[in-house]
Order: C-alpha cells, then structure tokens, then sequence
C-alpha cells in the first residue's frame, strides 16, 4: 500500500531544520524585531531565529530560481525575436485555516523585496475572491465559506490572468475579517516583479474537479507553490487559540459581523470554536486542502508553537 510517506519520499527532498538553516549561506538579516511585530499573525511568536533558519535559506533559494528563470526568458525571447514580458513571478502559499500562511506570505514579501534583482513584490491573499455575502446568503453556501465553491473562480482567473499578461493595472478585491465580507476598495497591482497569492486552495486542479477539468485553474498560472503544513490536532488548537484571540480583539469592534461572539465565556468560545472547526474549516481541509499538498515544490511542516520542524522541496 503507497502511503502519503511514501509518495513524500519519493517526490521530496527531506531537511531537518539545522540542516536546512544551514543553506543559507551567510544571507544577511534584513528584518529587525520591530519589523518582525508587524509581521507576525494572530497568536503566533515569531522569532528572529525562525525568520534565520526557516525563511532566509527560502527567500535565497526563491532568488536563485527567480534568476534562473528569468534568464532563460532572455534566452527564449531572443530566440523568438519577441519583446520580454512583464508578467510577474508568481508564488501561491496554501494550507489550513489557522496554519499561519499570512504570516509567512508577509515575511516572505518583506524578505524577497531587499533582493535588487526583484525590488517589487505584491501580496495578494484570495479571500477578497469568496463571494459576497449576500451572494453566499442567495446559493445557500454560508457554511461552506472558505469551500472551492464559495469562491468567485471567474473573477479569481481573471485576476490571475491578466497579471501574468503583463497588464498594466489590475484590481483584487479587498476582505474585512470584521464585516466578514468583501470590501467595497480593491487593492491596486502595478506590474510587480513577484507576486505572492496566498490562500486555502491556490493549488487546485482539475483533478479535484473533474467537471470543470477543462478549464484553467489558478494553479496554471503559479510559478513556485508552498504549502505550509501541521497536524489536524495542532491546526485546531490553533484555530481556538485564535478565536479566544478573536473575541476580544475584532469580534468586540464596531460593526463587526461576529459581535455575539465577544461576550462569550472562555468554556463558551472554546465550544463555539471547536464546534466550527468540526463542521466547517476540518472537512475543509480533509476534503479539499490536504489532497492537494503533495503538488507544492515545498512544504513547511510545523510543530508545536508554530515552528517550522522540517522543510520538504520537490526533487
């Protein structure tokens, strides 16, 4: 019997954490501690030492690959005798709910853009893709947010494309994880040189959707993919860790769609939260997350305290 093991030992190359720190190469720290406070995501420590171990041999090994690539674009386009393209390189970063992806989408920005070689790198994360709410209300997909379903893939693709095309201004619409909804402002992408996509399901295909097979998926579009990854039972403990978080933070605002929420009990939100996590974020990632790591190029595994215990990178 194949096991998911097995099919990582044959596609990955395994590094412990010391091992993979040390690729970095005397790469120097860009980042200070008071720019790490900025970065760091909801209930998440993130030290000096993981953002030297973890994402500076990344950041490095981006930079080369970058570089590679884009060579050969000079190479291919002399030997077409076309104009260069301006589409950006493109790095999708997927996993659970409550993983900590936002967190290494911001850090992987601030490390990526010191490189002279790619000074501009944009961060888009797909929620501002999920349907409005009203729209969710009218398909009846209220508690299937965050499924495949639940996001607006035409609007997404589009998005994608005519990034990749080399257009000049392209739009992405903005998320409130106060209102729960999408804002009515989008983000404005000026032709960077990187982009960074973040979200639960960038790396689907066809193969999850045999029906729409044909068409594109976001996926095509991505140049390097990560998948940041943990146990279920770390990921839920997490995502109630957050919630706690949560309730005293963004939920107690001022037109925030969870406001009921925040004048729950410590034993109340622990229930609520747990309550959500097995009937919508856990099938979730069963079901539509999970199946699709194994297509990364790399893998952060996480342990306890959110720290990335190994790094696994496609062969």
């Amino acid at each position: 019997m194949i096991t998911n093991s097995h099919i990582q030992e044959a596609l990955y190359l395994a590094f412990e954490r010391q091992n993979w720190a040390e690729l970095r190469n005397a790469v120097p720290m860009t980042l200070s501690e008071s720019d790490l406070e900025g970065l760091r995501g909801i209930n998440e420590q993130l030290s000096i030492e993981e953002v030297t171990d973890i994402y500076l041999p990344l950041s490095r090994l981006l930079n080369l690959i970058i570089g590679a690539k884009q060579q050969r674009g000079v190479v291919l386009n002399e030997f077409l005798g076309k104009k260069p393209t301006e589409g950006p390189y493109i790095i999708s970063i997927a996993g659970s709910v409550a993983v900590g992806k936002s967190t290494t989408a911001r850090i992987l920005q601030a490390l990526l853009q010191h490189w002279p070689e790619h000074p501009k790198v944009d961060l888009v994360t797909t929620d501002g893709f999920i349907y409005p709410l009203a729209t969710l209300k009218r398909k009846g997909l209220l508690q299937r947010k965050g499924f495949p379903e639940s996001y607006d893939t035409r609007m997404l693709l589009d998005f994608i494309s005519d990034l990749k095309s080399g257009k000049q201004e392209v739009h992405a619409p903005r998320y409130s994880h106060i209102t729960y909804d999408r804002r009515e402002e989008t983000q404005v992408i000026r032709q960077p040189d990187i982009l960074i996509l973040e979200g639960l399901n960038v790396l689907q295909t066809g193969i999850d959707s045999p029906g729409l097979a044909r068409r594109p998926f976001v996926s095509d579009f991505v140049d390097f993919s990560i998948y940041v990854d943990a146990s279920e039972g770390l990921l839920k403990k997490w995502y109630i860790n957050r919630f706690l978080q949560f309730r005293s933070g963004a939920f107690s605002r001022q037109g925030s769609y969870f406001k009921h929420y925040a004048e729950l009990t410590d034993e109340e939100a622990k229930e609520t939260a747990s309550n959500i996590w097995d009937s919508i974020n856990g099938p979730n990632l069963r079901q539509n997350v999970l199946p699709t790591r194994e297509r990364a190029h790399l893998i952060l595994q996480k342990g306890a305290g959110h720290q990335v215990a190994q790094v696994m990178l496609r062969k």
